[in-house]
């Protein structure tokens, strides 16, 4: 039996949800603007926006539609307002965020770049702890780990870090097995760090604030 919310708890559940997400695309902007890498699941996106004649944005959604579809075979519990919102805002906010951290550091110092990388990393696993916590819909990737999360034994962070991996791997091939500037340090540590920083964000923040 679902547990009844209440009205206060439900708003908390929706504002967690709308700002991680749209949190997580700003990031994503941040993420490129650095040159350092981008998290693992765009550099899937990089693989397939190098061979797919599409505006990123729009691509993005494509995909996740498609990993919707799946979603509705795997683990529907996961489907939500968090879904949509990822599906169709992100990759358009991750576009248009990184197109106006450009303009503001059109050529950013090396010191900068690390700056934007280490602001990114942390925020970008809060961001996606508040929208996985509240519980009302996951982005079509996250599913995955989740899912095998609760019917396996193993923990959510380290099924996260085998499934950036492997979309670390499948996007490098898709470029032709050349970086072209997504693949860096912070593709590295967030393929490695991911799991455990949104784990360590789950107990931390987004639980307590929740049930606060």
């Amino acid at each position: 039996m679902k547990e009844k919310l209440s009205e206060p708890k439900m708003k908390r559940r929706i504002v967690m949800t709308v700002s991680g997400v749209l949190l997580n695309g700003v990031l994503v902007g941040l993420f490129k603007v650095s040159r350092m890498g981008v998290d693992p699941f765009q550099v899937l996106c990089a693989g397939l926006d190098s061979v797919v004649p599409l505006s990123f944005g729009t691509l993005y959604t494509i995909l996740n539609a498609v990993l919707l579809a799946g979603m509705f075979v795997v683990d529907r519990h996961y489907i939500g307002l968090g879904t949509v919102v990822n599906m169709l805002f992100l990759g358009y906010v991750a576009q248009y965020a990184q197109a106006f951290f450009e303009f503001l550091f059109p050529n950013p110092s090396i010191v900068a770049r690390l700056v934007m990388l280490l602001v990114a990393i942390p925020f970008l696993c809060l961001a996606g702890s508040l929208y996985i916590t509240s519980d009302l819909g996951v982005s079509t990737y996250d599913v995955w780990a989740l899912t095998l999360d609760r019917r396996t034994r193993f923990p959510f962070r380290f099924l996260r870090i085998a499934t950036d991996l492997l979309c670390v791997v499948l996007g490098f091939a898709l470029l032709g097995f050349r970086p072209a500037g997504m693949i860096g340090a912070g593709t590295i540590i967030t393929a490695f760090f991911t799991g455990p920083l949104i784990d360590f964000f789950n107990r931390k923040v987004s639980r307590p604030l929740l049930e606060r």
